[in-house]
């Protein structure tokens, strides 16, 4: 009993440690991306530095209040980001707030599609690679995992879209579903957010095959990058799983070898993706600006290159705020999880 307590005791205080890391994690990253922003000079002038007369872009500057001192305007921001307001986009007028609810979802959405991806393909073939190790199929997934991760996303992006949609016409080329999937969608008054729910709650089994099939390549093209990953870290501990004694001693009584990869080795194998996938996450969403810019997937990093593009200081402050929010959660959540399942992570 006492040592129960005494492991509860461990596993709270680490998750405790844990939550409080995010608060400096954030106020870092938050404070980095404000003094990146104000590099450049006041926002407005970076945005309407060429389309106002110098009296207009003075008096817009002062209305806004990036005429005074820098550490009061950082104060201020502070403020607001842990208020929830991160100001008004500059280009079009719009609360960066609600740009974030606007377009967080298809981000989220994509990630979602994404690691579906990368499981599919990382788990089952890091097995198959560790169960054919130094033979002729780990040669060639450890060739193919390398490329994989080594590939830029938008040049996968690129390809997939080529040969897929343009010489074989398999899948839409661009968007989040198509012009009478999106009528139906508002007929039946789903507006989430999230395609695939929406395509749900319409009832018609068309829409739903119309948002997936939109899906398939931005999944690939973003996956393909987390799948080299998982695929080289299940190869890397089913060999190590397969020379442990409990592995040794069922393989002596003369298991067959297929047998102890899917019943002994692969669920120890699956500790380090667990782990692992905190960091894909910060991956995922840098390579979500790309692929959704590719596939003019009206996401976050749509949105956040356009307002690069426009010098909207303003809004890409909040969209990246939020991204590394995101992130630092995310690995908390990970630690969780990886304490709960493997003991020798907590200190």
């Amino acid at each position: 009993m006492a040592s129960r307590n005494t492991a509860g005791s461990a596993l709270g205080r680490y998750i405790l440690v844990r939550f409080l890391l995010i608060i400096p994690t954030v106020f870092i990253l938050v404070t980095t991306v404000f003094v990146l922003m104000r590099a450049t000079g006041d926002p407005i002038t970076a945005a309407l530095g060429g389309r106002l007369t110098p009296d207009q872009l003075a008096e817009r500057i002062h209305a806004a209040g990036y005429d005074r001192p820098i550490l009061v305007q950082y104060l201020e921001y502070l403020r607001g980001v842990f208020t929830g307001d991160f100001g008004t986009t500059l280009s079009d007028n719009r609360p960066v707030t609600e740009v974030l609810t606007t377009y967080g979802s298809a981000t989220l959405e994509l990630a979602a599609y994404a690691i579906v991806v990368a499981l599919l393909l990382g788990i089952p073939f890091g097995m198959i690679s560790g169960y054919f190790r130094d033979r002729l199929p780990d040669a060639v997934l450890r060739i193919l995992a390398i490329l994989a991760y080594a590939t830029p996303v938008f040049f996968a992006g690129l390809l997939l879209k080529l040969v897929f949609s343009v010489w074989l016409g398999w899948f839409p080329v661009a968007g989040r579903v198509s012009t009478n999937g999106e009528i139906a969608m508002q007929m039946a008054g789903a507006d989430s957010g999230f395609m695939l729910v929406d395509a749900f709650r319409t009832g018609d089994p068309a829409v739903v095959l119309d948002v997936l099939s939109h899906a398939v390549l931005p999944a690939a093209a973003l996956g393909l990058l987390t799948a080299g990953v998982f695929l080289r870290l299940v190869r890397t501990n089913v060999i190590g799983t397969l020379g442990t004694g409990y592995v040794e001693a069922a393989r002596s009584r003369g298991v067959a070898e297929s047998r102890l990869v899917r019943k002994h080795a692969w669920r120890p194998a699956l500790i380090p993706i667990i782990t692992v996938a905190g960091m894909q996450v910060a991956m995922l969403l840098v390579g979500a600006v790309l692929t959704e810019t590719t596939f003019e997937w009206r996401g976050l990093g749509f949105q956040l290159a356009e307002y690069l593009q426009a010098r909207d200081f303003v809004a890409v402050q909040g969209i990246v705020v939020l991204m590394a929010v995101v992130v630092a959660v995310t690995n908390f959540l990970v630690d969780i999880i990886a304490a709960l399942i493997d003991p020798r992570v907590r200190y």
